[in-house]
C-alpha cells in the first residue's frame, strides 16, 4: 500500500473527515484488519486564514511546502491538500516535491465527466468561487464550464463555511440558505453542484436537495484510496 501525505487542519474539522473516509475506503478495498497507511501535517488554521485575508498568498503557499516537503522526507507517496481554497498555491507545492499531487479538481472532474456534465454550480470560500484557479483548472483540463452564486450570496456561502462550519457549527437555518443558492444555480443552467470547499458536505447532502451534490472532499478521498491500493 502506498503512504498518503495529507496536509490538514484547513479546517480541522474536514480534515478529521478525510482520515475517516481514508480509512473507510482503505477497509472497503482491501478488507480485514487494513487502514490506510498516512503521514499529516496539520497546520494552524487561524494563520492560513490570515494569510488568505491579507491575499498572501506566496506565503502561505511557502508554509504548506515546507509541511509537503516534510512528508515527503517522512515516506509519503502521493499528496493531498485537504482543502479546495489551498489548491490556489497547489503549483507552488507542486514544485516543491517530487511525489505526485492528487489535485482536488481533477478527482472532482472525473467523477462528473462519466456524466456527460458540461455546466455545474460551485458553492465554495469566495477565493475558490471568484479567482480563476478552480473554474479554470476545470475549464482548461476538462472543459467543464463553472457558474456561482451572485455576489450577495457569494458572501454569504463564504460567512457561513469561515464562522459556522470551520468551528463545527451546523445550523438548519444557514442549510436552509444553501439549499436556497444551490436552486438558483440550478435554475440557472447547474446540471449539478460541487461541494466545492471541504466542509460544506458536513452542512448539505442530496437528503436535502433534489439537485445533484458532488462533495470534493469525499472524491478526493475516494481518488486517494484508488490510488494508495492499486496494483494490491
Amino acid at each position: 500500500m502506498k503512504t498518503i501525505g495529507l496536509l490538514g487542519g484547513m479546517s480541522w474539522e474536514s480534515t478529521t473527515l478525510y482520515y475517516r473516509l481514508l480509512n473507510e475506503g482503505v477497509k472497503a478495498a482491501l478488507g480485514g484488519l487494513h487502514s490506510a497507511d498516512i503521514l499529516m501535517h496539520s497546520v494552524d488554521f487561524a494563520v492560513i486564514a490570515e494569510l488568505q485575508n491579507a491575499n498572501q498568498w506566496e506565503e502561505a503557499g511557502t508554509l504548506l511546502a515546507k509541511a509537503a516537503k516534510g512528508l515527503e522526507r517522512a515516506g509519503a507517496d502521493f499528496m493531498l491538500i485537504g482543502t479546495n481554497t489551498m489548491h490556489i498555491v497547489a503549483p507552488q507545492i507542486a514544485d516543491a516535491i517530487r511525489i505526485p499531487l492528487l489535485h482536488i479538481a481533477d478527482a472532482t472532474a472525473d467523477a462528473i465527466k462519466p456524466k456527460g456534465i458540461k455546466k455545474v454550480g460551485l458553492l465554495a470560500t469566495r477565493f475558490t468561487m471568484e479567482k480563476d484557479f478552480y473554474k479554470g483548472h476545470l475549464q482548461d483540463h476538462h472543459g467543464i464550464e463553472t457558474i456561482v452564486p451572485d455576489a450577495e450570496d457569494r458572501t454569504t456561502v463564504h460567512r457561513i463555511i469561515y464562522e459556522e462550519l470551520c468551528l463545527g457549527h451546523l445550523s438548519s437555518q444557514s442549510r436552509d440558505t444553501y439549499v436556497q443558492i444551490i436552486d438558483k444555480l440550478a435554475q440557472a443552467g447547474a446540471e449539478c453542484i460541487i461541494l466545492g470547499c471541504t466542509e460544506i458536505g458536513l452542512l448539505v447532502d442530496e437528503r436535502h436537495t433534489t439537485v445533484p451534490l458532488l462533495d470534493t472532499a469525499s472524491l478526493h478521498a475516494e481518488a486517494a484510496v484508488k490510488l494508495a491500493t492499486a496494483q494490491i
